[in-house]
C-alpha cells in the first residue's frame, strides 16, 4: 500500500493542492488501539495502487497535527478516522468500524 506519512502541517498545503487534480486520502491511526488497527488492515487488504496514495497520520506522535487537521478541514478528532480531501476541502470522513474500502472509493472516484 502506498502510505504517505503525514508529518507536518505544510503537508496539508501539498495535499490541498494535490486535492484539485483528483481526491486525496487522509487515515489516522492510533498504534495504541485495536479499532484503529482493524480499520488500517481492512483497508490495507483491499487498496489498490490505482486508488491512490493514502497519507497515514501516526496520531500518537503528532496528536498537534490532527488538531490542526480538524481545524483546517472543519471535521473533528476521531481515532480511526479517514478523510477524503477534494478541492482543499474534507467532502467525506468516517471513523471506527464506519469505515468501508466500498464507500472509500465512491468518494476517490466519483460522479461528485
Amino acid at each position: 500500500m502506498p502510505w504517505q506519512p503525514l508529518t507536518t502541517t505544510d503537508e496539508l498545503d501539498h495535499i490541498d493542492a494535490a486535492s484539485a487534480r483528483r481526491p486525496v486520502l487522509v487515515f489516522k491511526h492510533s498504534t495504541r488501539c485495536s479499532i484503529s488497527s482493524t480499520a488500517l488492515h481492512r483497508l490495507q487488504r483491499a487498496w489498490q495502487a490505482a486508488d491512490g496514495p493514502v497519507h497515514l497520520l501516526d496520531l500518537l506522535r503528532h496528536r498537534a497535527l490532527s488538531d490542526a487537521i480538524a481545524v483546517r478541514y472543519g471535521v473533528r478528532h476521531e481515532s480511526p478516522q479517514v478523510l477524503v480531501i477534494r478541492d482543499g476541502r474534507c467532502v467525506y470522513g468516517a471513523s471506527h468500524l464506519a469505515i468501508t474500502i466500498a464507500d472509500v472509493r465512491r468518494q476517490l472516484t466519483g460522479p461528485w
